[in-house]
């Protein structure tokens, strides 16, 4: 069985139409993009290509000082953001039925890797109570409440 750690930025590629079947590492770290194919053909097989490839990342991983120190990006508004709290926006989703509907939405990071998300509906609590009710799930989020 696969472990998250086995498998972190590390992905099969397999296009029989175009004979290629390796493993591929990708990782972005602060906009920089790191990406490395492994074939099967040139290590020796599927199983090879695989420990190289998981060799390749750990060494990355070490070399970006991933592991070690974890670092949260500081999150700052930009122009993009018109709600004036960061992790806080207004989105549409439309339904199967052709109606849109409204949302305040809160995301946030509560570990490494990981991603919540509540959504607030406009309909049902009024735009601005929608947003209070989204800036302060961020909050409690993040623990800032």
């Amino acid at each position: 069985m696969w472990t998250p750690e086995d498998t972190y930025a590390i992905g099969r590629i397999d296009l029989p139409d175009a004979s290629t079947h390796g493993w591929q590492v990708r990782l972005q770290r602060r906009g920089r993009k790191y990406a490395k194919y492994f074939g099967d053909r040139q290590c020796g097989g599927p199983k090879q290509s695989y420990r190289e490839a998981l060799a390749w990342r750990d060494e990355l991983l070490e070399e970006l000082d991933i592991r070690q120190q974890p670092v949260a990006r500081v999150c700052q508004r930009s122009r993009r953001n018109s709600s004036g709290v960061v992790g806080v926006s207004k989105i549409a989703v439309s339904a199967a039925n052709g109606e849109t509907y409204l949302f305040w939405q809160a995301t946030w990071s509560p570990a490494v890797g990981q991603r919540c998300c509540v959504k607030f509906s406009v309909k049902r609590h009024g735009d601005r109570a929608a947003f209070r009710l989204a800036v302060e799930a961020r909050q409690r989020g993040i623990g800032k409440e």
